[in-house]
């Protein structure tokens, strides 16, 4: 069976784009959901797999890497567990299939992998070092408290978890407190917290 599976961050996100030729194929699996959720722990991941345990899955289509996953290590490791049970993930966009015609692992695919991985986990990392340069700045502004009210943790590593770091971009960007919420997978009791300490280091 050839499956094409879908994902966007946000139900107001459309799948048009990911779904060329969807016809194509014998089913569509859909996800509205953060890349930063594990794709087993997603509802439509939670298909995907039935279908591995029912043995009728033989390959995956999806348009991105970064639909399978943000984080380089799960992505490897989700590659790993398809290719274990000699099902083929085709990156439509990229023109990339984990698997050899003859079943054999696909080493090419891997290594670009890991390369544009890297490439996004060194955005990450500049992401968070400018983050960093924001609240230095705000510290010697005096707009930098340390701590939010009613809070015993310090401001720092509470913007430092990664859902709440992903939240902070997600603010930036505009988008409702209700909508970071469903998107990161926190609280929205959270968000507002986030966002309250977000505007004191602007």
């Amino acid at each position: 069976m050839k499956v094409l599976y879908v994902r966007t961050s946000t139900t107001e996100q459309k799948t048009d784009r990911q779904r060329v030729n969807e016809k194509d194929y014998h089913l569509v699996i859909e996800d509205k959901c953060s890349g930063s959720t594990d794709l087993f722990e997603r509802e439509g991941g939670r298909k995907l797999l039935k279908l591995i345990e029912k043995g009728v899955l033989s390959d995956l289509y999806i348009w991105e890497i970064d639909r399978l996953g943000r984080n380089l290590l799960c992505i490897l490791n989700n590659i790993k567990f398809f290719n274990e049970k000699n099902i083929c993930i085709h990156f439509v966009s990229q023109g990339l299939s984990t698997l050899q015609p003859d079943g054999s692992e696909n080493n090419i695919t891997k290594m670009i992998i890991s390369i544009l991985g890297t490439l996004a986990e060194m955005e990450k990392k500049i992401s968070r070092e400018r983050q960093l340069e924001g609240i230095a700045i705000a510290k010697l502004n005096k707009k930098y408290t340390g701590r939010a009210k009613g809070s015993n943790e310090d401001v720092l590593k509470f913007l430092s978890k990664p859902k709440n770091s992903k939240a902070v971009e997600y603010i930036k960007k505009g988008y409702k407190n209700i909508e970071v919420a469903k998107i990161v997978g926190v609280h929205i009791n959270t968000i507002t917290k986030i966002r309250k300490i977000a505007n004191l280091i602007k």
